[in-house]
């Protein structure tokens, strides 16, 4: 038996005019409607029953009866609830509210206790409503049920959408299937630097200067493999009215489909993440101080098995350059170390040491001959000297063959960018100067760098004076 009673067609057409149906056949048209009535309410996903004016049952679907366990065959043509889905006890009540719905406005909202057909008992939450006929007046109420606890889930997964997209402390973005955004929340709206309507449907290249291909990839394969197991970290730089912002983003991802499709169909990707960027430069800090930490420590222990304290010095400067600098050069000043009061002129500096600019290798002691570097006048090694302090240069943003010239006019490299310049000061009097170079694959040397080659400086200090003091003796 369908969803409906079938008998309405024939009342409609009244008993004197059999013949019609027989000869013209237009009931055709009419159970061609019943038929599509009864498809749409056996495939709605709420439970559905209606009454008349009188409280019969006019129609019962498919959920209703898989929740329940009464058939439409069972349930239509019963009046009311009463002996078969309610408890005798709690008949009359349910009634009542079930009918006040058809002279009261709006819908109604209820949630009572029904009977299974195997006596088993659910709580369902109901929404009613009266229908009208052709007059307007009402000829009957629909009632449409569901589980309460399947409406409990329903609203949970409502409220937490919302809440995500308005309350939530990380980014909420979701992105459609051409890796465009098409919901943004509040916070990510933040993130991006820009209003919650103004980045719907834009490409991420727009939003971001870098990271954008990696993020790109990310979507993609979600939507083509599904979420990643665990969390992705994705350094990128947000395009900004102040300029571009190197942020790191931890990163989830989630495939989205229509839960409506038969086969799941891609309609984009949830993709939430915080901003971790503090954290992650805080473990990146804490890691060099440790490798660099290390180095000091690997360098004094290699350094305290060389005989001649020269050959120390070139061994703390090998240890220094590993991942700090493509090159590195010592500078001893011409004639021997100089007290504070002893410089009143230029300081001229012999080159002592320096690392291999062609091919990778360790540093060698040069400088026999005593002949002075050409340096000129205000070269970053002879201010670090006159301040008996550190000194960073660089070349900044200017064409390779700039460039180039730049640094071999201070006698370095030609691949030079970055330079830093620590004194080496032992025993209140300079000795020199240690400089550190860095390439155009490198960033330049920041204050943090400069402490550490302040550090190395100390130690190769002690082992180029404590040089000095075997030479003298051996004269």
């Amino acid at each position: 038996m369908s969803a409906s009673r079938r008998s309405g067609t024939t009342d409609e057409l009244g008993p004197d005019e059999p013949e019609r149906e027989q000869q013209h056949e237009p009931e055709q048209p009419e159970r061609d409607g019943s038929d599509l009535l009864a498809a749409l309410l056996d495939g709605m996903d709420a439970a559905l029953c209606a009454f008349d004016a009188d409280g019969v049952v006019t129609h019962w679907n498919r959920e209703a009866e898989r929740i329940l366990g009464w058939s439409a065959a069972e349930a239509v043509g019963r009046h009311g609830f009463a002996g078969w889905a309610v408890r005798s006890a709690d008949a009359e009540e349910v009634e009542g509210r079930l009918m006040t719905a058809m002279h009261a406005p709006g819908r109604q909202v209820y949630e009572f206790a029904l009977v299974t057909k195997d006596g088993g008992r659910v709580l369902v939450r109901t929404q009613s409503a009266a229908v009208r006929g052709p007059d307007g007046k009402p000829a009957g109420v629909y009632c449409a049920f569901s589980e309460v606890h399947a409406q409990i889930d329903l609203e949970r997964s409502i409220a937490l959408s919302e809440a995500l997209f308005e309350d939530a402390s990380w980014g909420v973005v979701l992105v459609d299937a051409d890796l465009r955004p098409a919901v943004v929340n509040a916070h990510a709206a933040r993130a991006l630097g820009i209003g919650r309507t103004s980045v719907l449907g834009r490409p991420l290249g727009d939003l971001l200067s870098q990271g954008v291909e990696e993020l790109e990839s990310a979507l993609t394969h979600v939507l083509a493999e599904g979420a990643p197991p665990a969390p992705a970290e994705i350094w990128v730089s947000v395009r900004t009215s102040e300029g571009d912002k190197r942020r790191c983003w931890r990163s989830g991802f989630l495939r989205l489909a229509s839960p409506l499709a038969e086969e799941p169909v891609p309609l984009g990707v949830g993709w939430l993440f915080q901003d971790v960027t503090e954290a992650k430069q805080g473990e990146q800090e804490a890691a060099l101080l440790r490798f660099r930490t290390n180095q000091l420590h690997r360098a004094g222990r290699a350094a305290a098995e060389c005989e001649d304290p020269a050959e120390a010095a070139v061994v703390h400067l090998d240890f220094a350059l590993a991942g700090f600098a493509d090159h590195a050069l010592i500078d001893r000043v011409a004639g021997g170390p100089v007290a504070d009061a002893e410089t009143v002129g230029p300081v001229r500096l012999v080159r002592a040491a320096a690392t291999p600019s062609g091919a990778p290798g360790p540093s060698a002691l040069t400088g026999q001959a005593g002949l002075p570097v050409r340096y000129a006048e205000g070269h970053p090694a002879l201010q670090s000297v006159a301040r008996s302090g550190s000194v960073r240069a660089g070349v900044g943003t200017v064409p390779a063959e700039q460039a180039r010239e730049w640094a071999r006019a201070r006698q370095w490299p030609s691949d030079t960018v970055h330079a830093l310049c620590a004194v080496l000061r032992s025993r209140g009097r300079t000795l020199g100067v240690v400089t550190f170079l860095r390439g155009a694959g490198r960033s330049a040397f920041e204050r943090s760098d400069a402490t550490y080659a302040e550090d190395v400086a100390a130690r190769i200090a002690t082992a180029l004076d404590l040089s000095g003091l075997v030479g003298e003796r051996k004269d």
